[in-house]
């Protein structure tokens, strides 16, 4: 088993010696809530009827591998979001939402040296879309909240690649895209903080932990427990 050691305070590396090179990688792949950004957006939908308690334990319990159905939790919660309208959602985005520290400095060094940046969410396009244009995003995969006359039906709406992006989705869009750039997924970073993008974590080349959950941190080969994004620029030159 390999042991991790803190390379520097709130760093932890296990498998890896650094510097690494951040051009021998072509691609980072980024979850988004509670990594990209600093909310559930779910749970904050949620407030705005009067229901964010009851479906921030959901999430938490699927983020910390709890629940182990990702699919069922998420139909869950997205049915206690029925009756929340579309405007309930922008003043989430506008009022909630903040991209986490360290972030755009992150993606710049990356498009700095020629890489893409793929953004994967068991959350919804309503708010990737709006991440991807503020920062710049090259692909995103995220899921559609059904909406009916300005409301939330409590439904998501199928799309071509399947019905729900779950933790097997995130490793499925992350090797297609690898495939789409002719790459190795080995040539790959992956950054998240729950269970369900652990399955993309195992495929990259590089797996980054960001305030992760317990069980994250242990498989990840970089655990940034303190800081921003950019502590990663840390180990990569």
């Amino acid at each position: 088993m390999t042991v991790a050691t803190e390379y520097a305070p709130g760093l932890v590396l296990q498998g890896i010696t650094p510097p690494l090179a951040l051009k021998d990688y072509r691609l980072i792949a980024f979850d988004m809530d509670s990594t990209l950004i600093n909310i559930e957006c779910v749970d904050e939908i949620a407030d705005a009827v009067g229901r964010k308690a009851e479906v921030a334990a959901i999430t938490e319990a699927a983020m910390r591998g709890e629940i182990t159905d990702f699919k069922e939790s998420l139909r869950r919660r997205v049915a206690l979001l029925k009756g929340v309208t579309v405007a309930d959602m922008q003043r989430v985005f506008d009022e909630r939402l903040r991209v986490n520290p360290g972030a755009a400095e992150l993606i710049a060094a990356c498009k700095g040296v020629g890489m893409k940046v793929l953004l994967v969410s068991g959350g919804f396009t309503f708010f990737t879309d709006r991440v991807r244009d503020r920062l710049g995003i090259d692909f995103t995969r995220s899921n559609v909240l059904e909406v009916q006359d300005g409301v939330l039906t409590g439904r998501m709406i199928d799309q071509p690649w399947g019905d729900i992006c779950d933790g097997a989705e995130k490793r499925r869009m992350l090797l297609q895209t690898c495939a789409q750039l002719g790459i190795s997924p080995r040539q790959a970073i992956a950054m998240g903080d729950g269970a369900n993008d652990l399955p993309m974590m195992g495929e990259a080349g590089l797996s980054v932990a960001y305030h992760a959950k317990p069980k994250v941190r242990e498989q990840a080969m970089v655990a940034i427990n303190n800081g921003g994004l950019d502590r990663l620029l840390e180990i990569l030159r």
